[in-house]
This record gives structure tokens, sequence and C-alpha cells, in this order.
């Protein structure tokens, strides 16, 4: 009789431990946690944007049919003029075209001469000549040869239209809403457009790959065939470079529908902008114009 108690009472202690004990871990669980848990911290970064200078100025008058400049760091829009209208694009669609060249193509890959383009600007391509990607970047951005134009977009794809299809996709992915390419060098065309804004975004993307950035710095340069024969001398067409303080390139166009036009990269005390200058009699001269105003009538935020 003693014995069953005894099992009984040992049964119902057990059972009292394992009724107990996930309750007191639980409880545990339940202090623990609450104990860890402390007002979240979240760091936020501020933006700072330009400002207008206290005596700021109204922009000098201007020939030119579409302007946009944008602080280069955010990305915003200090000044427009018809903005997003839409433009013939001329020789400012190259810098688009050795984007989608160094996406599918590396710099030292060699390129042979199939056909040529001989309308327009050119470096001086024969057929049959072979050279290197990064030599043609230098043909197609200094001297803005369509020769070179013609000669990426056929090495640089399956086919040359599919490199043009890549350009217009690339277009779509940097959200240049009303920009379409149709041809590689920038002929006008009435299915060959883009904006200012559009233009200015392209080049913030484009100068921020180093190869680019240094060929449209460059004022001029010799390059070879991959033989080192045949020379090809190049000149940058931008004559702003190396005469107005802090300015980087970026590209010339002109046909006779499109105008003058200049997109360029300024950085003065560590501050770029980004201003695009279309459909110009003078866009040199007024994009230097240009260049003195946003400076002095901006503020950026110490760094």
């Amino acid at each position: 009789m003693i014995q069953r108690i005894i099992v009984v009472i040992l049964i119902l202690a057990a059972a009292i431990i394992i009724i107990i004990q996930p309750k007191t871990s639980l409880k545990k669980i339940i202090k623990n946690t609450e104990a860890s848990q402390s007002p979240i911290q979240v760091v936020t970064k501020e933006i700072l944007f330009p400002k207008p200078a206290p005596d700021y100025q109204e922009t000098p008058a201007t020939s030119a049919q579409a302007i946009a400049i944008i602080d280069s760091k955010t990305g915003i829009s200090l000044y427009e003029k018809d903005a997003n209208t839409k433009h013939l694009p001329a020789s400012t669609t190259k810098m688009m075209t050795a984007l989608i060249t160094l996406e599918n193509c590396s710099p030292k890959d060699i390129v042979t001469v199939t056909s040529l383009q001989k309308e327009g600007s050119q470096m001086g391509l024969e057929v049959g000549d072979k050279l290197t990607v990064e030599n043609l970047l230098y043909g197609l951005l200094l001297t803005s040869g369509n020769d070179a134009a013609y000669a990426l977009a056929n090495a640089c794809a399956s086919s040359y239209n599919s490199f043009i299809q890549n350009m217009n996709q690339k277009a779509l992915d940097l959200e240049m809403k009303n920009t379409h390419f149709i041809n590689p060098a920038g002929f006008d065309d009435n299915l060959q457009y883009s904006t200012a804004l559009d233009l200015a975004k392209l080049a913030k993307i484009v100068v921020a790959n180093p190869l680019i950035a240094k060929i449209v710095s460059t004022k001029s340069s010799v390059v070879t065939d991959i033989t080192g024969n045949k020379t090809y001398t190049l000149e940058n067409i931008d004559k702003l470079l190396g005469v107005v303080s802090g300015l980087e390139g970026v590209k010339t166009g002109q046909t006779e529908g499109s105008l003058g036009i200049f997109i360029s990269k300024i950085t003065r005390d560590g501050n770029t902008v980004i201003i695009a200058v279309l459909g110009s009699n003078d866009r040199f001269g007024e994009s230097e114009q240009l260049i003195d105003w946003v400076f002095k009538n901006h503020i950026w935020p110490k760094h």
C-alpha cells in the first residue's frame, strides 16, 4: 500500500514538473525579451541641397531653345528652360553609344572595321583597320567620329539593330522618358530625339565611368591601330576644355537641324553641376555664362 502511494506521488510530481517547467521557461523568455527591448534609434543623414544665394540674380538671356542645369550629387534641378521638350540630340547621342559599348565590350577588345560611315565628322577609319575599343572610344568622344560610332555599334552587340535596341532599353532604365534613338552617331531624324533634362541625366551617368570621364576630359590624343603603324590624331571639339575653370567635358553636338548643343560637367570647390544647352547659336559662350551664373548664384552646404 505504501509503495503504491509512493509511486502515485512520484507520478504526480513528474507531471507537475512537466506542466510548470515550460511556463517557467516562457516567463524567462518574455522577461529576457522585454529587458532587451529598448527604443530603436534610427540614424538618418540629412540630404543637403544647394540653395539660391541671398543676392540671387536671374539667369542670363540666351538663344538656346532648351537648358537644364542639375546638381550632380543630389540630381536636383537648379534651372530649366523647356527642359522636357523633345529636341534633336545630334552627337550627344554618342554618350549613350559609349555607355552601351562598355556594357557589351571590354576596352581591350579588338574591333575590325568592316564597313564605313563616311558622312559627317570622322576619326579617319578605313575598312580593314583593327583598333581596340578604347581607342575607338577616343575617336568617338574627342573628334565625334561617326565612323567610330558605327564601328562600335556593329562590333559591341549581336547585331547593329540589337545595339540600337540596347540604347533605347538603357534610356528606359535611366528614366529618360522623352528619348529615343535609331542611330548611334546622332544623325537627324524625327525618330531620334531627347531633351535637355534627359541628356543631363545621361551625362551624369556616363561620367561616372572612369574611362569615359578620362576621355571626355582629354584635350587631344594620338591613338593607333593594333599594329602601331597607323596613327589617328584626335582633337577634342570642346572649346571650353582647359579654358573654363573646373570644366571636365562632356560632349558637343551640332547638325543643321539641332543647331549647337553642349553638355558639360563642371566642378568648383568640390561641387559639381551638369549643364545641357540645346539649340543654341553660341553653345560655348552661353554655356560659359551659365557656368558662371550657377556657381555665383547658389550656395552649397559645407562638406
